[in-house]
């Protein structure tokens, strides 16, 4: 029998039932997050009303893009192990910054996570270490779900780089820095939408208008997020740069070797023994 001696880690393939699964995660969460700068003065904005049937689409999509990867790509218990114990870590690793000033190392792990593994394992990634962390911390709520989907396109993103299988050494953790920089600045923003939609107007400048022009509320809105959430971003996206750069070579190594010993995708093939 020949094994996997050799082999090279590289990212969980992406089928096209995965595909299919994703883009429809994603266009769920991109409605989700964006109907109320559409929608009319009298719609009554009810995010928290929304939760729960955003909450209850995600979940079997989220299993829907684990079976598909199974089917497509061949992985076994071993895959749904090494999630179950990347999610673990990363549930644990986000209340030791307790969000003071954005400081939240689990964003690192899910960079170089999604990046061993790919797009697909890292959205599922992602989702799931988000509602373990929720669970953890006490954080449940309605913004809950839309942590979810924020932290699995933030994952998801890292493992769609260019070069997984040829780029390596310094010029792949600069890469990643500059990913992990610029996406936890797009997680606070995505983030803020949501918050910023459900907060009643104060006749601020920066208060979202219910049935005003979309580019009106846009300008609003970015004033908002420079306003409220510029320096939690910041934290957020500096302890990544500096998690990456100084330890991500080894977490790297790890996670690649990690997935050879897994053997994704490996197929096992039999030899007749020589006469």
């Amino acid at each position: 029998m020949s094994g996997t001696t050799g082999r090279r880690a590289r990212p969980v393939r992406l089928g096209p039932r995965a595909v299919a699964a994703l883009v429809l995660i994603s266009a769920i969460g991109v409605v989700a997050f964006g109907w109320p700068l559409l929608a009319g003065p009298d719609s009554g904005l009810a995010h928290a009303k929304d939760a729960p049937w955003l909450f209850a689409a995600l979940l079997p999509l989220l299993v829907g893009v684990v079976v598909a990867m199974i089917a497509d790509a061949g992985l076994d218990a071993k895959a749904v192990a090494m999630l179950g114990v990347l999610a673990a870590v990363g549930a644990a690793l986000r209340p030791l910054g307790a969000g003071t000033a954005g400081l939240e190392p689990m964003f690192f792990l899910m960079v170089l996570s999604g990046r061993v593994l790919g797009p697909g394992f890292g959205f599922v990634l992602g989702s799931v270490t988000m509602f373990a962390s929720a669970l953890l911390t006490g954080g449940v709520g309605p913004w809950m779900p839309f942590q979810m989907l924020s932290m699995g396109w933030f994952t998801m993103g890292a493992g769609l780089l260019p070069g997984p299988d040829r780029l390596r050494g310094r010029a792949e953790l600069l890469m990643l820095a500059v990913y992990g920089a610029v996406a936890s600045f797009a997680y606070g923003t995505v983030m803020n939408l949501y918050g910023w939609t459900i907060v009643p107007g104060l006749g601020s400048g920066i208060s979202f208008r219910p049935g005003d022009p979309l580019g009106d509320n846009l300008v609003r809105f970015l004033a908002y997020c420079t306003a409220t959430s510029l320096g939690w971003d910041l934290g957020r996206a500096v302890l990544t740069v500096v998690l990456t750069l100084t330890v991500g070579a080894a977490l790297l190594k790890a996670l690649r070797r990690a997935t050879r010993r897994a053997a994704f995708e490996a197929q096992v093939t039999f030899e007749a023994p020589e006469q």
